[in-house]
């Protein structure tokens, strides 16, 4: 009971000193955006997500129809498989991600997006460390943004070597934002040293603190380097079956911003 108390006080203490920093706007610069103006994927910055056999990634496809700009917005499409008798998956989905081409620095990253509710749809917006032979052997990932269904909320998730274990709740490695499902909305995550703190619309939802005690399996996030991943992805264990009456569903990405500390 004593160190969960202790674990409160601090993730409290940490959102005030978030708030804080959020409201000085001047203390971030603007190293790279992607505004898609140019109604087209810059492939010097993306790839499409190859299939594999994870949850997330076991329906993808390169088909062009899933990907599309239009009116300087990215969008990702998931659709029922017709036209392509050699794939045996029921139904294709897009996705982009920047592994080996981006290298981005701890800092902030805003994405803003909007996207179909539909059962067995699943968006995400999500980073992942680049790593190579230098870098430490920890498990880090920061879940931006991830919808299921008809939520009338997005999760914002972090996951560590020691959230694998197990250890989710000491300090919670979680928040639930309610979204207007209907509009656009600006997905935010920071990554300083001693903290990562979520945010929608510009508002704090949720800061995670490095506990001292605990070492780098806990908070490994400040030792690497990011890419970004924007995923559609339909059905798998935690977003649940699929109606193919919902479908087609699609993604649709305004702009991705990287900031760094000045």
């Amino acid at each position: 009971m004593y160190k969960n108390i202790i674990y409160c006080i601090v993730s409290i203490i940490v959102i005030f000193v978030g708030c804080e920093n959020q409201n000085n706007s001047n203390d971030w610069k603007l190293i790279w955006e992607d505004n898609f103006d140019d109604n087209k994927i810059d492939w010097s910055m993306w790839s499409k997500t190859p299939r594999q056999t994870s949850d997330w990634n076991n329906t993808m496809s390169d088909a062009d129809e899933l990907y599309n700009v239009i009116d300087g917005k990215l969008i990702l499409r998931g659709i029922k498989n017709i036209d392509y008798p050699n794939d045996t998956s029921l139904y294709l989905t897009g996705g982009i991600w920047g592994k080996g081409k981006q290298n981005f620095p701890i800092g902030r990253v805003d994405v803003r997006a909007k996207f179909t509710c539909a059962q067995g749809f699943w968006p995400a917006i999500w980073l992942m460390p680049v790593k190579d032979e230098t870098t430490p052997d920890y498990y880090s990932e920061l879940d931006i943004m991830e919808h299921l269904n008809f939520d009338d909320f997005v999760y914002q998730t972090l996951h560590s070597t020691y959230t694998l274990d197990g250890n989710r709740s000491n300090p919670v490695n979680h928040v639930k934002p309610e979204i207007n499902v209907d509009e656009y909305n600006i997905y935010s995550v920071e990554i300083h040293t001693d903290s990562i703190t979520f945010l929608t619309n510009n508002k704090i939802t949720y800061s995670y603190p490095r506990l001292e005690n605990l070492g780098d399996a806990q908070f490994p996030f400040d030792k690497f380097n990011y890419y970004l991943i924007l995923s559609s992805q339909l059905g798998g264990k935690w977003v649940g079956e699929v109606n193919m009456e919902h479908l087609p569903v699609e993604m649709t990405i305004d702009w991705v911003k990287f900031f760094v500390k000045k």
